[in-house]
């Protein structure tokens, strides 16, 4: 029976340690690519001549700062705007009772379902028609819109989760329904992941609605500079590629404690 368990146990730490392997070599090969002198002649696994002259040039020549820039811009706006506007909603879906609520919720959810690259077009005619083609305004607009349903969903389990008792005590005490705002604050944080993610990395809606604008270019439509018809500068490519990934990371980092509970606590009720 030892011996048994003994061969369960390192299967599962070789099992482990391939899993690792297989998930975290790209990021290695990502950052080995980025500092490698020569990434174009083939990476090595080990290195031997390091620089940092790739994220000089992409910073300077490449003008990724400014991509950098608009994007920061776009995934702030978005996470406070979408988590507002989904905090309100799921409130009102929660906790009023009115006319066609149940359909209003499915629909939410059906929107979920639509493809992003359906909505393309539809989009793109809206903004063109409120003048902001081209601009991080409409950018934003477009951004909000689709994290506005992931976020009504997820904090509605959280709002419909908090007692009503213990809300009309809140009442009787003079407190807001803002003063509860700690209670749903893991939503916040699931939906603020979500729509800083899909603000940050999103490729599509970038690149059709702001066209020729390159001074308003976020980071996902920069990288694709450093893509030529021929050949490819991947130590531009890997680098800039490092540097879209620090703030997702860094992001991450500050919110993952709430994150995990956040996922799962909205699922208690609703």
């Amino acid at each position: 029976m030892r011996r048994r368990s003994r061969a369960r146990q390192l299967l599962k730490g070789v099992l482990v340690a391939l899993l690792l392997l297989f998930t975290l070599f790209p990021t290695y090969w990502m950052l080995v690519s980025a500092f490698d002198a020569t990434p174009s002649g083939g990476v090595e696994a080990f290195p031997q001549d390091l620089t940092v002259d790739n994220f000089t040039y992409v910073l300077t020549d490449g003008g990724f700062l400014g991509f950098l820039r608009n994007s920061l811009v776009v995934a702030l706006v978005v996470v406070v705007v979408s988590g507002l506007l989904s905090l309100l909603a799921s409130v009102a879906v929660a906790r009023f009772r009115f006319r066609l609520r149940t359909q209003l919720v499915m629909m939410i959810l059906i929107v979920q379902m639509v493809p992003l690259e359906a909505l393309v077009i539809p989009l793109f005619v809206q903004v063109r028609d409120l003048q902001m083609l081209g601009t991080l305004l409409g950018l934003m607009v477009v951004y909000t819109a689709l994290a506005l349903p992931f976020g009504i969903w997820m904090l509605r389990g959280f709002v419909a989760a908090v007692p009503v008792e213990l809300e009309e005590a809140a009442y009787l005490d003079g407190a807001s329904w803002w003063r509860m705002l700690p209670l749903v604050a893991p939503g916040l944080v699931a939906t603020s992941v979500f729509a800083f993610i899909t603000a940050w990395n999103e490729f599509i809606f970038a690149m059709t609605l702001l066209g020729g604008s390159t001074e308003n270019y976020t980071v996902a439509i920069g990288l694709r500079q450093f893509f030529g018809q021929h050949s490819n500068d991947w130590g531009a490519v890997m680098a800039a590629s490092t540097l879209i990934t620090v703030p997702v990371m860094i992001f991450f980092i500050i919110v993952q404690r709430r994150l995990s509970s956040g996922l799962v606590a909205g699922a208690v009720k609703g």
